[in-house]
């Protein structure tokens, strides 16, 4: 079959994509390996609630452009100071221990941006005595979904430069929100995965599970880490581009929600973080809105667990975590509800990305168009708002605008 525009993913990117691309009259074709749209954004109906299994928060709320596409779609947004970072009623972590951890990563954090250590390895900016670093490790599999070992100091200090700080939610499910922004004129093929792309002298071959596709020209919004792997074929000619991929790795981050029966002792809208002095900890936002759920999260070394223990397991550690802190009675009043598996989905295969140290570059030649053909989207190909569905969406719409460009100019050149 023969389509003008393919885009290869229908996540936030995929989305930011396509809608611009419509904007302009164009219609886009769209292939998306799982049997829905959203990729990372993902909400589920459980417990008579719309829980987001995928993110949640709309970061940098203040110049999200979900908060702009929510209110243009009716969908309400709730601007309210979240519980986490607060330690409810001080259990099992002192008032003035929560103040000590807060300055040792704001610490951390300033001295990544002021006195960058010379490796960019952000360990390196720890303090070795410090008694926080299991709480800074823990955070980090939160944030970057890996430990500080791994990351790009100037990755991390380019995000927080960026960051607004204001970090708002979608009563309605995020996930949601990015599913229903899809423009109709799109047609959209799911449950549709890609084996290989191959360029002939006018076309970008698409081999498809539905059959081949022949294309003008393609968006590619897939993961860093489908892009690095094998799992689609790719000509030796975008070798620089799995490269650049393989720099910035998807960390490690999961979901679990535990549903709350017959009362128990958790007041609303209320955050506690399992066991500050764990770097595997799980943080808990305990009756999002006033629902009956438990919020429990898990990122880096904590994450790979869930992974390795199952989640079965995993869920059983949550509750012993908030029995711990909650006392046993708990245990009367929670049942597991529904979990993520990020890591386990072979078109993601993992949370959001971060960059090595010293190859923070790498999202600039992750987001370099090939050939005036093949234009690269994604929350990694974003400069500072990697790891965040608004910078999917924004690079999206950059990757789009490039091709309506590259397109305009091919058609002003006329035949060769």
């Amino acid at each position: 079959m023969s389509e003008d525009i393919v885009i290869v993913g229908a996540g936030a990117a995929g989305v930011g994509a396509a809608r611009r691309l419509a904007a302009a009259g164009v219609r886009a074709t769209v292939v998306e390996a799982l049997p829905r749209v959203g990729g990372r954004a993902w909400t589920v109906e459980a417990a008579g609630y719309p829980l987001d299994l995928g993110c949640g928060w709309l970061h940098s709320g203040d110049r999200n452009a979900w908060t702009r596409i929510a209110g243009e779609t009716g969908m309400p947004v709730d601007a309210r100071t979240s519980a986490w970072g607060r330690q409810h009623r001080e259990l099992g972590l002192a008032r003035g221990e929560q103040e000590e951890a807060r300055r040792a990563f704001n610490a951390w954090s300033e001295r990544l941006a002021d006195a960058p250590p010379a490796s960019d390895r952000a360990s390196d900016a720890l303090e070795p005595s410090s008694r926080w670093n299991a709480y800074i490790h823990a955070l980090s599999g939160f944030i970057s979904g890996d430990e500080p070992e791994h990351i790009s100091a100037s990755d991390i200090a380019a995000y927080d430069a960026a960051s607004t700080g204001r970090n708002w939610r979608v009563p309605g499910g995020y996930g949601a929100l990015v599913a229903a922004s899809l423009p109709p004129a799109a047609t959209v093929h799911l449950a549709t995965s890609v084996d290989a792309l191959r360029l002939d002298e006018s076309r970008v071959v698409l081999e498809t599970s539905a059959g081949t596709m022949r294309a003008r020209a393609v968006v590619l919004t897939v993961s860093s880490d489908v892009l690095s792997g094998g799992a689609i074929r790719f000509p030796a000619a975008l070798d620089p581009w799995r490269e650049a991929a393989g720099q910035l790795p998807l960390g490690r981050d999961e979901k679990l929600f535990l549903e709350i029966v017959d009362g128990g002792p958790f007041e609303t809208e209320t955050h506690l973080i399992g066991d500050p002095h764990d770097a595997t900890t799980g943080v808990y936002y305990i009756r999002p809105f006033g629902r009956p759920v438990i919020e429990c999260f898990f990122g880096g070394a904590g994450a790979r667990l869930v992974a390795a223990n199952g989640t079965k397991a995993t869920f059983a550690r949550c509750i012993d975590q908030l029995a711990g802190l909650l006392g046993s009675g708990v245990r009367d009043h929670l049942r597991p509800l529904v979990a993520s598996d990020w890591a386990g989905t072979p078109s993601i295969r993992g949370g959001y990305s971060y960059a090595r140290p010293g190859r923070r570059a790498a999202r600039e030649v992750l987001a370099r168009p090939y050939d005036g053909r093949i234009f690269f989207a994604g929350e990694a190909t974003h400069a500072t708002d990697f790891s965040t569905a608004h910078g999917a969406h924004d690079s999206g719409v950059r990757a789009a605008e490039e091709l309506l460009a590259a397109v305009a100019d091919l058609d002003a050149a006329g035949p060769a």
